[in-house]
């Protein structure tokens, strides 16, 4: 297995004896994120956790950290209970907890919900997989660079308490298999184990934990602006490059090599597979919910290719149904430009080289609008564009579009788009100064 540069995996985590379950819990970092919460100590008994502190009010309230695992739902009342978390002082600890614990060495990821989102592309890896590595990769300081070898390493285990057998896998398969590729050394450990835990008459106490839960991550205030589990994230400060790491990692382990871009998207390495023209991808949606009418996918592909015949870009137009894991990654790892209809495909932006000339362009039906790829692509480092029609928005940092707005064409099959704006955009963004 190749790895790519900057991304540690852990090394042989043991369970042992540790000494007091009077030992307090701590905050890493000094601050909690809302729904990504990152523990030092975090004590387990019977499938209730336990943060031990002698003071509560450097915490924040348990509803910013965890919530009752059950499927979201309208007026569906989530608030944790005792059962999910409770804070004790160390003077009660040995009472409660027992005198001793059995540590979990290393760092372990907890994602606390029910398999409703889980399994899917997006939600795994655009919001849990990103959301946590922003959070834990913000310990080594905003300082970190795309090659950096001090990066933090990822997990040693990922629990999910509330899934069962195959719930967290998305059906194209593109959780698991990004997930064996990036991590070989991350067990995902599902409800089978959580509940070997919750039978031993023990306490464990977690060397370091990140409770992750999207309901308590939708407290956060920009989460009533943006509607996305991310959003607590996005006041995290973070080098723009944190991503690299796992991004080189998983584009290497994948497909074999990394490709190198220069300032004009142009490949320059590995000799094998250099090019002459910046690659323009258009995953096209033709056949599923949201997708371009016929004429309009037509008259887009022919405006992209009339690029291409002029010499300023190689377009691919993919259908990533139809491709192998491998292919999608090379594709990805070979772009500069990403255009799609709003759905689950923009999410290969994770994979797409970072660059000043690097944009997601992002089509929605005319009025409508939510963040998802535009907060994967601010991540990121990418450009984005909304695209209405005849109408394109950008938004410098910062700034963003107020709101969500949802018409009821949002995922229609008939919906337009003036390719020579599209066309426009992309001559601009390959061709302007640096």
């Amino acid at each position: 297995m190749l790895w790519g540069e900057g991304l540690h995996t852990a090394a042989n985590s043991r369970i042992h004896f540790s000494a007091s379950t009077s030992i307090e819990t701590t905050i890493p970092g000094g601050e909690l994120v809302y729904g990504f919460g990152l523990l030092d100590r975090l004590y387990l008994r019977k499938g209730t956790f336990y943060i031990v502190t002698s003071t509560p009010s450097a915490f924040p309230q348990r509803e910013h950290i965890i919530a009752r695992p059950l499927d979201m739902g309208p007026d569906r009342d989530l608030s944790p209970t005792d059962k999910e978390l409770q804070f004790i002082d160390p003077s009660e600890a040995a009472t409660i907890l027992g005198e001793q614990a059995l540590t979990v060495e290393g760092f372990t990821l907890i994602a606390y919900d029910t398999e409703q989102f889980m399994h899917h592309f997006y939600h795994w890896w655009g919001e849990i997989i990103l959301g946590a590595w922003r959070v834990y990769s913000a310990l080594t300081g905003p300082s970190l660079s795309a090659r950096d070898t001090t990066a933090p390493s990822f997990a040693s285990r990922i629990l999910l308490p509330h899934v069962f057998g195959q719930e967290w896998r998305d059906i194209p398969g593109l959780n698991a298999g990004l997930m064996r590729a990036t991590f070989p050394s991350t067990s995902i450990e599902n409800a089978d184990q959580w509940d070997d835990l919750a039978v031993l008459d023990n306490t464990f106490v977690f060397e370091r934990a990140m409770i992750v839960c999207r309901v308590a991550a939708q407290t956060h205030g920009l989460s009533k602006s943006w509607h996305k589990m991310i959003s607590s994230t996005m006041a995290v400060n973070v080098s723009n490059t944190f991503w690299e790491p796992i991004r080189r990692t998983t584009v290497q382990n994948t497909i074999g090599y990394l490709p190198r871009l220069d300032s004009r998207g142009v490949i320059v390495s590995p000799p094998t597979v250099v090019s002459e023209m910046p690659f323009v991808t258009y995953i096209a949606r033709q056949g599923s919910s949201r997708s371009l009418t016929d004429a309009y996918h037509q008259d887009l592909v022919r405006a992209l290719k009339e690029l291409e015949w002029s010499g300023l870009c190689q377009v691919y137009v993919a259908q990533m149904e139809k491709m192998s894991l491998t292919q999608q990654l090379e594709i990805m790892a070979r772009s500069t430009i990403l255009i799609g209809v709003h759905g689950n495909g923009l999410t290969h932006q994770l994979f797409m080289p970072p660059s000043p000339r690097s944009t997601v362009v992002e089509i929605f039906a005319p009025k409508g609008y939510v963040h998802d790829y535009a907060i994967l692509a601010r991540n990121l480092s990418h450009k984005h564009y909304a695209v209405w029609n005849d109408t394109l928005q950008t938004f410098p940092d910062g700034e963003w579009y107020e709101g969500v707005k949802y018409p009821s064409d949002f995922h229609s099959q008939s919906l337009p788009v003036y390719a020579p704006v599209i066309a426009d955009l992309i001559r601009q963004r390959l061709s302007e100064p640096l």
